[in-house]
């Protein structure tokens, strides 16, 4: 057995083989080779010195191919078990091949860091999307709770969390001292920061001054997870805005506004602090009006309050008339039966009693999890497979990624606990509407529960080579986001927009992309909301197109969750359920009817969009036509300049 890590070979796809993809065509969606270009293409010299340029896709998949099996070798060897390198090229091989023709896809996270040193040195945390997170026990955690979010928000993944910590400690005043706590520049050293400022009031500790002088200044570079510096400024405003929220509650108890304002205050620093986008959901109680209704206040909600999708553990069987109201005003709340998630996978197969310490959801609602425990997603498009036996093909690789990535640690020990345990997976289906148009509704479904099946079987074989136990969950729908762009897929189990539509992309004004964007001929324009900003407009041809979103029932798209949930998911369905005025008050019932067969939902009035550079706008196909005619489309992007990287869970409809 090998005690050395480093003593172990690195796994390596074969020159010769790389060569056959480096001229191959890519089936690139509309959007696919610049969005790529634009999120995760990273810089060659990470892995060559001398090399010039950003990744190609060929590329990006050896990167992600050759980290994920390394992985494998990486545990297999460690543990002293049977390596066999003839078998892993073979498959790894055809989950490349797969990969590069986008029948399946790790998530954005994993295009981005999968295969890179942070992942290797620092923490296997990079890879995965989301997390949950209880206050249960801020009485005897205090403020690692907060800083512990904070740290995952900052590594990119999106956090759920609960308002279980109401009541449970008294707000003091800290005890102020002249003692210098000089702030490392360092994620880590952020993260302590804010614990040793909240637990000052949740424990009335000493509150040192902060030295802020060692943090780099705005527009310096980070090395990691690339970008720039914000500088210490968004660090400063976190700790002068907490500090004046809990000198207002001196000698109260924490309530549930208070829990979420404290995490909706560390998410604003974290957007701020350049990690450009933040992603979290409150799960409160249902009988909460306080936190029920906390978004009404306007002033508060511009400031940081819109820094989570609020939701509620929903019972079924309760009166739903309060919540479906406010649901029909803005959205919110998104409703969670944790008791259908603890005692069901598949609704189909009945209750189960294997995953009973589910405390909440990720941002998304995909993923049921314990507290602390984090998500791995990977992505499938049925509707890019002609036959059934292929499709079970690219299941097979697509689940090897997903378990492979419960194989790495993070620098958590309690999650890794959880890990060990559960191997949660989230092995999900994108572009569902354009295979129910290309294969059949119904033929769907059988897809569906054959491939589960298949799936477990595969859980099976593979948990037992690895000597890990068998995954507590597997399967899920996300709602997908920025990956479905690479090959045209509608995210998750949501309609397109229409038929033919203008998608806009927003992109820094320092983007080495857009001066070919505009050569190519692609319409662009200043932001009109954002400073430094430009806008991209990309004409798109809806594949498989039968319907719009504007003219999706309500009720359609709740039976299509119930399906999926039935057939697919036993993890869950991120569904925003799209509903117009007229189906507003059938929300209600909508929810009666629904609440023994979703685990999660969430509806969002539909609205034609109106407003100037919307991000999807319907054209007619003349208009389509026209835009075409104008534009050359664009086979190679030579840049210098490092994607952007993807956080949380690439999802429209989660990312704040």
């Amino acid at each position: 057995m090998y005690k050395n890590i480093d003593t172990i070979r690195s796994f390596k796809l074969s020159e010769s083989f790389i060569e056959q993809y480096k001229d191959k065509e890519v089936p690139w969606g509309p959007l696919g080779y610049v969005t790529f270009k634009r999120t995760y293409a990273r810089r060659l010299k990470e892995r060559i010195p001398d090399a010039k340029g950003t990744e190609e896709w060929y590329q990006t998949c050896r990167r992600v191919i050759e980290g994920m099996f390394d992985i494998q070798k990486r545990h297999v060897v460690m543990h002293g078990l049977p390596w066999h390198d003839h078998k892993a090229q073979a498959t790894a091989k055809d989950a490349y091949d797969r990969l590069f023709n986008l029948k399946w896809t790790p998530p954005g996270r994993g295009l981005w860091m999968m295969g890179t040193k942070f992942i290797e040195e620092r923490t296997g945390a990079g890879l995965f999307n989301c997390a949950f997170r209880s206050t249960k026990e801020i009485d005897v955690r205090g403020g690692y709770i907060f800083s512990w979010i904070m740290d995952a928000l900052m590594v990119g993944i999106g956090v759920g969390f609960d308002t279980k910590g109401v009541g449970k400690v008294t707000i003091k005043k800290p005890i102020l001292t002249n003692e210098m706590h000089i702030i490392p520049d360092s994620r880590e050293g952020w993260v302590k920061s804010v614990e040793v400022l909240l637990d000052a009031y949740f424990f009335g500790k000493e509150l040192p001054r902060f030295d802020y002088s060692q943090i780099r200044g705005l527009g310096e570079p980070i090395k990691g997870f690339g970008g720039t510096s914000s500088g210490p400024g968004p660090l400063i405003q976190l700790h002068k805005d907490l500090s004046e929220l809990y000198d207002k509650r001196v000698g109260k108890e924490i309530c549930s506004v208070d829990i979420v304002d404290t995490e909706n205050l560390i998410g604003k620093c974290v957007v701020a602090g350049n990690v450009r986008r933040s992603a979290a959901l409150a799960l409160g109680e249902y009988d909460d009006k306080d936190y029920l209704m906390m978004k009404n206040d306007e002033k508060k909600l511009y400031s940081h309050r819109w820094g989570s999708n609020n939701s509620f553990h929903a019972k079924v069987g309760m009166d739903y008339t309060w919540h479906a109201e406010q649901s029909q005003k803005n959205g919110e709340p998104g409703y969670i039966w944790l008791d259908n998630a603890r005692t069901r996978g598949r609704m189909k197969d009945g209750k189960r009693d294997d995953d009973l310490n589910v405390a909440g959801f990720n941002p998304c609602v995909e993923q049921q999890l314990e507290d602390a425990e984090l998500c791995c997603l990977v992505e499938t498009f049925p509707a890019k497979h002609e036959s059934f036996d292929d499709y079970l093909a690219t299941l097979k690789v697509a689940y090897l990624y997903g378990k492979t990535v419960t194989l790495v640690n993070t620098h958590w020990p309690e999650t890794n606990s959880i890990m060990l345990k559960n191997r949660r997976i989230g092995l999900s289906q994108s572009g569902v509407v354009q295979a129910f148009a290309k294969h059949g509704r119904r033929k769907m479904f059988e897809w569906c529960d054959k491939s589960y099946k298949h799936v477990k079987q595969l859980d099976k074989y593979y948990s037992n080579w690895l000597c890990v136990p068998r995954s507590v969950r597997m399967t899920s729908i996300k709602p997908s986001g920025t990956v479905s762009l690479l090959n045209g897929s509608t995210p998750g189990i949501h309609f397109p927009e229409d038929e033919y539509y203008i998608r806009r992309i927003r992109f820094s004004n320092t983007s080495e992309l857009l001066s070919p964007l505009k050569k190519a001929g692609y319409k662009m324009e200043d932001d009109a909301y954002s400073p430094n900003t430009t806008v991209v407009e990309f004409p798109v041809k809806e594949p498989h197109f039968t319907k719009s979103k504007r003219y999706v029932s309500m009720w359609e798209q709740l039976e299509i969750a119930a399906q999926y949930q039935h057939f697919w998911a036993d993890n869950s369905v991120s569904v925003t359920v799209t509903f117009k005025p007229e189906e507003g008050d059938q929300i209600k019932s909508a929810l009666e009817m629904y609440e023994t067969r979703l685990k999660a939902v969430s509806f969002l009035r539909y609205e034609e969009t109106g407003y100037k550079q919307a991000p999807y706008e319907p054209i007619t196909e003349k208009q389509y036509k026209e835009m075409i005619k104008k534009i050359k489309p664009v086979q190679k992007l030579d840049i210098d300049q490092a994607g952007v990287g993807t956080k949380f869970c690439d999802g429209d409809t989660c990312v704040i």
